[in-house]
């Protein structure tokens, strides 16, 4: 839900239409600690990525009847979508769709700045027509197996024939801006991590990740084009990260810092070039490794 809050959000202040979905349970291993939203508008938009868009055309479909309430479905791997991700015909997910006004606005807040959040809503006759949601400011008032939950900080959900219960806890968003086979490494070191990787090597596309970042989440450039790499950068610097790490040679750094300069891009303190701790790392995996503690200690203020 994080990362279509600010969506969401923007389609209830103009009170246009929206429909989001995430997942209550799912025997497709892959998904199973899928924490992803969607969220769709009536002209066929979509913001977010639910199971990678697994269940995207059957989502779809739902959205487009404009219910006023919320429901729980039950999708099924068919042979389309079977074919497309190699994932075998029958296997299924229980599905949350709902109109976006159904979560209160405070719950959305909360959302946009990357707070644990519960929703409940109650179900009658097997919909649910609004969520109660539980923040950080009034779990104090919840039933005690929510506060439980929220407790916990991990990400959870329950569903039973009298309400949907449904745990959001922020995670670390790590964008890579650039591949190869340190981005590669890097992907797999900060999964291990339990962070929501993010890999593009294009600086429109960068530039469009890093503007919902917050201080919890962290930003890798690398590549060997001083422009588009320059122009990561510069993303990243806009943004509210709170790791900036950047790879490449003394004099790739110089380059992009002259590149930055040109366009009054001056402050680079934020920036930790070349990026990871200082381990004799030379294996894509071990400077990996040194990349991911050096972040974790920067955002930690140990570094």
């Amino acid at each position: 839900m994080y990362e279509i809050a600010l969506s969401a959000a923007s389609c209830l202040r103009s009170n246009t239409r929206a429909d989001v979905a995430w997942s209550l349970s799912t025997d497709i291993a892959k998904y199973e600690t899928d924490s992803s939203s969607v969220m769709m508008t009536p002209g066929g938009g979509r913001i977010g990525n639910l199971m990678e868009g697994l269940f995207e055309g059957q989502l779809a479909d739902i959205a487009s009847r404009q219910l006023p309430f919320a429901k729980a479905h039950n999708l099924t791997v068919g042979p389309l979508e079977s074919l497309v991700s190699g994932i075998a015909i029958g296997a299924s997910a229980r599905v949350v769709v709902s109109p976006a006004h159904l979560i209160p606005i405070h719950g959305w807040e909360a959302f946009l700045e990357k707070k644990p959040v519960v929703l409940r809503g109650a179900i009658s006759d097997g919909v649910v027509t609004e969520f109660e949601a539980f923040t950080e400011a009034t779990i104090d008032r919840a039933p005690a197996t929510i506060v439980e939950m929220f407790q916990r900080g991990e990400a959870a959900a329950s569903i039973s024939a009298d309400e949907i219960i449904s745990m959001f806890a922020p995670r670390t968003k790590f964008v890579i801006a650039g591949n190869g086979p340190i981005a590669g490494a890097l992907g797999d070191v900060a999964r291990q991590m339990g962070w929501e990787v993010v890999a593009e090597s294009s600086p429109v596309n960068v530039a469009g990740l890093t503007a919902t970042l917050s201080s919890m989440d962290c930003v890798v450039v690398m590549g060997h084009d001083v422009e588009a790499s320059s122009r990561c950068l510069e993303s990243a610097l806009q943004s509210d990260a709170g790791y900036i790490g950047a790879l490449g040679s003394k004099k790739m750094q110089e380059n992009r810092a002259a590149w930055l300069a040109f366009r009054d891009v001056h402050d680079l303190s934020r920036v930790h070039g070349p990026a990871g701790f200082d381990i004799g790392a030379s294996s894509p995996h071990e400077i990996a490794v040194s990349i991911v503690a050096q972040a974790i200690a920067v955002k930690a203020g140990k570094a």
